[in-house]
C-alpha cells in the first residue's frame, strides 16, 4: 500500500532543516547568558530527593527546564555535543554532588563555547542568510491576517509561523514579551499567540497583555499556549483576555480553527426583504422602517412580477399585503409555493384583516404569520428579523457541506451556471477549477476517517483563507473540491492554485507522534475558451484526471482541441 509522503523534495527538506539549525544556534548564546544569571541567583541548597523541586527555588527550577529543553532540542537538530553538555548540566543540577556549582559553571562555559563555534559556522555558511524571529526588520509575507507569536522557544516559533503562513496568516515571532508589546503598539495584530510562562517570570506574558489592554483601552485578542493544564494557569489566561487555551504541543490545523473564529471580522450581509403592496406610500413606509434597522429592501407594487423579482433579488423574507388588485396575497403566496426553491421562503402578511378565520385560512398554504396594520415599528422589525435569520440558518444548512462549511455539490453547480451566465452577459473572464486530494483513501485506511476529516477541513481552510471573498469554493464530493474564480484568466488561475498546492503540501498533520503531509492535483478550464456549462465542467474534470495520470501533485490547464 502506498503511504502518504511529504511533498518536499530532499533538497527542500535539507534547506528547511539548515535554516532551523541556524536560527537555533544564533539565539543560543543569549539563552545561555540567561542560564548563567539563573545560576548566579541560586543558593547552595540541596535538591529535594526524587523531585524537580529545589530548595533554592524558582531559579533552579527554571535552569533545570532550560537545560532539559536544550538537551532534547540540541540532539533533535543534530547538535549532539550541545545535547551532551546540557545533559551533564541537568544531572549536576538534580544530584548536587560535591563542588556541583563549579562543575555546572564549567558545563555552561563549554555550552557557550560550543554554541559560539556553531553560530560562527552558521553565519559564514553561503546561502544561509536569515534574521532572528524577533528582529523588527523581519517581515512575513503579507497576504493574510496578522498574528504575533511569542514563545521563548525560537525553534517552535519558526515551525509554527511556517505552518500558519500555509493557511494565509502573516505571522511574526518574538521570544521576548516586551518586544511583542513594542511591535503591538506600532501595528496592532489581528491576534496574539503566546506562551503563559517565560524565563523573565511566570506571568511575564500575561502581564504584558494586561498592560497592553490598559494602554490601548481594548482587550487584546489572544490565544495562549502552555505546558500546563491546571486551573490557575487557565484562569490567568482568561483574565488576560485569552479567548482560547491550548496545551503544548499544539497542532497548526487545530490552532488555525481557533484563529479563524477569533479573527473573523466580516460584517454579516443585511437581511433582504421583499415588500409586496399595491399602495406605494405604505410599501415605502415599511421599507424605511426596515432600512433604519439595517435591512436591505425591495418594494413591488404589481404582484404579477413577484417570480421575476424573487429570482433577481433573492430575498430572505417576503412581506406582503393580503388584499391587492389582480390577485390576493393568498393567491400570490400559493404561486410562490409552487416553485420548489421557494417552499421554505418565509412569507408574512401585512393586513388590516381582523377576522381570525380568514387569517387562519390564508395561512394554511404555509405563510409564517400575519401582522396587523398599522403595525408597531418595533414589532415589525422584530418579527421580520427573527424569521429572516431563521431562513438564513436553514438556507445555510441546506447549501453547505456539514464538515467543511463549503458549498455542497448542488449549490456549487447552481452557482457555476449562474456565474457562467453572468460572464456571458458581461463578456468577463471566468475560471473553473476541479481539485482532488491525492491518495486520500490511503490516509483514511492508514490513519482513520477522523484524521481524513482533519485533512479535508485543513484544505478547506487554506482555500477559504487564501482566495477572495467573491470566489466560490465548494466540496464537490468526497475528497474533490470545485472553485469558481471570477475575472480570472486560465493562466493566472492555474498559477494561483499551484501556489496553494505548494503551501498545502507543507501543512503538517499528526496521528499521535507520527507526522505526515498530503498533496492535491487540480485541473483548470476557463470561459470564454469553453462556452457552455457542461463543456467547461468536463474540460476542468479531464484536466484533473490528466494531472492524476501524470503522477499527481500538480495543476494542469485544459486547452480546447487537445486530446482528453
Amino acid at each position: 500500500m502506498t503511504q502518504p509522503r511529504p511533498l518536499n523534495t530532499a533538497a527542500q527538506a535539507s534547506e528547511k532543516m539548515a535554516k532551523l539549525r541556524q536560527t537555533y544556534v544564533l539565539q543560543l548564546p543569549r539563552q545561555l547568558a540567561h542560564m548563567q544569571s539563573l545560576l548566579d541567583r541560586m543558593g547552595d541548597g540541596a535538591a529535594q530527593a526524587g523531585t524537580h523541586t529545589y530548595a533554592d527555588g524558582a531559579p533552579a527550577a527554571e535552569l533545570f527546564r532550560l537545560l532539559h529543553n536544550l538537551k532534547g532540542t540540541g540532539r533533535s537538530l543534530g547538535f549532539s555535543l550541545l545535547g551532551s553538555y546540557a545533559e551533564q548540566g541537568e544531572v549536576l543540577l538534580q544530584d548536587r554532588p560535591a563542588q556541583w556549582r563549579e562543575l555546572l559553571q564549567k558545563c555552561l562555559q563549554q555550552l557557550l563555547s560550543t554554541a559560539q563555534e556553531q553560530a560562527l559556522l552558521a553565519s559564514n555558511t553561503p546561502g544561509s542568510g536569515f534574521a532572528l524571529v524577533n528582529d523588527p526588520q523581519v517581515q512575513a509575507k503579507a497576504h493574510g491576517r496578522l498574528v504575533y507569536l511569542c514563545d521563548d522557544e525560537a525553534i517552535m516559533l519558526e515551525q509554527l509561523a511556517a505552518q500558519l503562513a500555509c493557511f494565509g496568516y502573516e505571522a511574526r515571532g518574538f521570544t521576548d514579551p516586551q518586544a511583542l508589546r513594542e511591535a503591538f503598539l506600532q501595528r496592532r495584530p489581528d491576534a496574539v499567540i503566546m506562551d503563559v510562562h517565560f524565563p523573565q517570570g511566570a506571568r511575564a506574558g500575561i502581564d504584558v497583555l494586561l498592560k497592553l489592554r490598559e494602554e490601548t483601552g481594548a482587550p487584546v485578542p489572544a490565544v495562549f499556549l502552555s505546558s500546563r493544564s491546571d486551573f490557575d494557569a487557565r484562569l490567568g489566561a482568561v483574565r488576560a483576555g485569552g479567548q482560547a487555551y491550548f496545551v503544548k504541543p499544539v497542532r497548526a490545523n487545530v490552532l488555525v480553527e481557533a484563529l479563524d473564529t477569533l479573527t473573523h471580522h466580516d460584517q454579516p450581509e443585511p437581511y433582504r426583504i421583499l415588500i409586496v403592496d399595491d399602495e406605494p406610500a405604505v410599501a415605502e413606509y415599511h421599507a424605511l422602517l426596515l432600512q433604519q434597522a439595517g435591512m436591505s429592501t425591495h418594494t413591488l407594487h404589481d404582484p404579477r412580477e413577484v417570480l421575476q423579482t424573487l429570482n433577481t433579488f433573492r430575498p430572505d423574507l417576503v412581506l406582503m399585503d393580503m388584499y391587492m388588485p389582480h390577485c390576493s396575497g393568498q393567491e400570490v403566496a400559493a404561486v410562490i409555493r409552487q416553485d420548489v426553491q421557494y417552499v421554505g421562503l418565509p412569507i408574512v402578511y401585512l393586513t388590516a384583516e381582523t377576522d381570525r378565520q380568514k387569517l387562519l385560512g390564508a395561512m394554511k398554504i404555509g405563510v409564517e404569520g400575519a401582522l396587523s396594520k398599522p403595525v408597531n415599528p418595533l414589532e415589525l422589525i422584530g418579527a421580520v428579523a427573527v424569521r429572516a435569520e431563521r431562513m438564513r440558518t436553514l438556507r445555510g444548512l441546506m447549501a453547505r457541506d456539514s464538515l467543511t462549511g463549503l458549498f455542497n455539490h448542488t449549490v456549487t453547480t447552481q452557482l457555476l451556471e449562474r456565474s457562467l451566465a453572468q460572464a456571458q452577459r458581461t463578456g468577463g473572464l471566468l475560471s473553473f477549477v476541479m481539485l482532488d486530494i491525492d491518495h486520500f483513501k490511503v490516509v483514511n485506511d492508514t490513519y482513520g476517517h477522523p484524521m481524513g476529516d482533519q485533512v479535508l477541513i485543513a484544505l478547506s481552510r487554506v482555500l477559504q483563507q487564501r482566495l477572495r471573498s467573491a470566489d466560490i469554493i465548494g466540496r464537490y464530493g468526497g475528497e474533490e473540491f470545485a472553485i469558481i474564480l471570477h475575472n480570472e484568466s486560465a493562466e493566472s488561475a492555474a498559477q494561483l492554485i499551484d501556489t496553494l498546492r505548494q503551501d498545502f503540501a507543507r501543512v503538517s498533520f499528526y496521528n499521535g507522534d507520527q507526522e505526515f503531509h498530503c498533496t492535491f492535483s487540480a485541473g483548470v478550464a476557463a470561459f470564454p475558451e469553453y462556452q457552455s456549462f457542461e463543456v467547461l465542467r468536463e474540460a476542468a474534470d479531464q484536466a484533473l484526471y490528466r494531472a492524476k495520470r501524470a503522477g499527481r501533485n500538480r495543476v494542469l490547464l485544459s486547452t480546447a482541441g487537445e486530446p482528453q
